[in-house]
């Protein structure tokens, strides 16, 4: 269900204010629960039967429970399992002359009756119970993904071999049908991305959820060409060429979400490996406010995009969230009286009132390239999606000084590391003193699962792994999650940002024109107040953020 339509219909029948709607939208960002329980916290409904009225009320259904309920088998057989699970809808009765009465997962998309009413030829009709109760009956009474996925493999088993690159079978409805799941399930559990790995006995697919991979049912290994021909029709890729890795980029609408999947091809030795990014654009909130960070470092923020003039660089490994981080600053400033302009490869997110330029090096639109060409632009701010190479650092430092503000990106193990690598790519030391205003460095660790967090007491050999003299720690207490449905039996849902901030004050100035090594600099900064990522990751511990793992993983 979509949670903004549905806090309208609070806000709408004078049960919410818009201001509470807000911090309401906040909380679920950061707890990973549901709306009702988020709005039974806030005191806005009593139990979760009270939500299901409203919605029940405003959509002019009648509510019920769907507990112990199982409808006619005569009753099941009028709606396909394959339509049941694709749209989250549960049959209730069937009258004749009326039609078909049905609950659904999100009663609040009409579209999905208009969806129901042409797939079955019958008029819909709506009853409304709890989004979770009507999951629950269509697993059990339909089978879950998991049986969705074992009807389209006994499909695809049943398939023969065609041509050798997949062409012919690219297109058949049961290929077609098993790469459009593949895609909804990872849309389903916020996946980031999905590999598709052929190897000589079999054809791998696994999900990385949480920065973690999570291996997936296997099609037949002889129709990976097959599927792998399909995403690549999708992605707009040459399909008959196998030999050199290729880039692509599908985008497509799931629900009322728009989904945008960056495709690149990699040949090896058994076929093509493909790995899909996923950017759901409605999981990611390109919001200061909702990035956790700590008071200090957004004050640090919103003060640093504000600045007329020099160079702010978010390090981290890929999908580390920089580029999040990077966009959330900048939606601050995108004001009318701005001028905005980034240079991405390739755009990720899509924002009304910056210009974005997207790199394509094969017609020669390079990141230097497009650089000279924004400082004949006027622009107030830049963002260059990452600092590469010489050319690209040296404007970069040209925009800065001729009264710029630059944010961009860099690939580093530190903070400190970013002054390192800047002077290696052959910017002069006192130019990057004179421009550098800030570096954060960032790592994303998974959150503990809020369903099943439950206290427990680490090892002595990890506390000391981590720097931490377990004698010191009196009360001290340590969340893990203990793995539940919610959480697909990880203990982790959801993730958030651990960072250290080097702050390019006239000391750590002084040491870059001087030129000496990352390490005095990182040691410097840290006599000046710099948390690093340990002891940030140590911090959120302590809160019961994360766990001892994650950031022994990541930092």
């Amino acid at each position: 269900m979509n949670n903004e339509v549905a806090l309208d219909v609070f806000i709408n029948n004078g049960m919410l204010d818009r201001s509470v709607a807000r911090d309401i939208t906040d909380e679920i960002s950061n707890s990973g629960k549901e709306l009702w329980e988020t709005l039974m916290d806030f005191g806005i409904i009593g139990a979760p039967e009270d939500f299901w009225n409203v919605i029940a009320t405003e959509v002019g259904a009648q509510y019920i429970s769907l507990v112990d309920f199982t409808p006619p088998q005569d009753v099941l057989d009028r709606l396909p399992a394959a339509q049941a699970r694709l749209h989250g809808a549960f049959p209730i009765e069937y009258r004749e002359g009326e039609g078909l009465y049905v609950c659904l997962e999100d009663p609040l998309n009409p579209q999905t009756v208009d969806d129901l009413r042409v797939a079955t030829g019958l008029d819909i009709y709506l009853y409304v119970a709890a989004d979770y109760e009507v999951r629950a009956r269509i697993t059990e009474c339909y089978g879950g993904a998991e049986a969705a996925m074992n009807d389209l493999l006994n499909e695809l088993d049943s398939m023969s071999v065609g041509s050798q690159d997949g062409a012919d079978e690219a297109n058949a409805a049961p290929v077609i049908k098993f790469v459009n799941l593949v895609i909804l399930q990872a849309i389903k559990e916020k996946a980031s991305d999905i590999h598709l790995e052929p190897f000589e006995k079999e054809f791998k697919i696994r999900y990385r959820v949480d920065g973690a991979l999570y291996e997936m049912a296997p099609p037949p290994v002889h129709l990976a060409n097959s599927v792998i021909s399909r995403v690549k029709v999708m992605a707009g890729m040459n399909i008959a060429e196998r030999r050199v890795p290729q880039d692509g980029r599908i985008v497509m609408k799931v629900g009322d979400a728009g989904v945008d999947m960056r495709v690149n091809s990699l040949p090896t030795q058994y076929g093509e490996s493909v790995v899909m990014r996923v950017l759901d654009r409605n999981s990611v909130s390109l919001n200061l406010d909702n990035l956790n960070l700590s008071p200090q470092l957004h004050e640090y923020i919103i003060d640093t995009v504000n600045k007329p003039n020099g160079i702010f660089v978010v390090t981290g490994p890929t999908g580390s969230g920089k580029t999040t981080t990077l966009y959330a600053a900048l939606r601050e400033v995108n004001t009318e009286d701005s001028k905005l302009l980034t240079a991405e490869d390739p755009v990720e997110y899509d924002i009304d009132g910056i210009v974005q330029v997207p790199i394509n090096e094969a017609i020669g639109v390079t990141f230097p390239r497009v650089l000279r060409a924004f400082l004949r632009q006027d622009p107030d701010r830049i963002l260059v999606g990452e600092i590469r190479d010489t050319d690209t650092a040296q404007i970069a430092i040209q925009a800065a000084l001729t009264g710029h503000l630059v944010l961009s990106t860099l690939h580093t193990n530190d903070a400190a590391g970013a002054v390192t690598r800047f002077i290696d790519m052959g910017v002069q030391p006192f130019l990057l003193a004179a421009t550098l205003l800030g570096v954060l460095g960032q790592r994303l660790v998974r959150t503990i699962c809020p369903y099943c967090k439950t206290p427990y007491r680490p090892s002595n050999t990890l506390l000391n792994q981590l720097g931490i003299n377990p004698a010191l720690l009196g009360g001290q207490q340590f969340f893990t999650g203990a793995r539940c449905d919610k959480c697909a039996n990880t203990g982790y849902k959801g993730r958030k940002g651990i960072h250290e901030l080097l702050n390019v004050t006239d000391p750590i100035k002084e040491l870059i024109t001087q030129n000496v090594p990352s390490i005095v600099l990182k040691q410097k900064a840290i006599e000046l107040g710099m948390t690093t990522l340990r002891e940030d990751g140590i911090q959120n511990i302590f809160e019961g953020n994360t766990t001892i793992e994650e950031v022994l993983k990541y930092t």
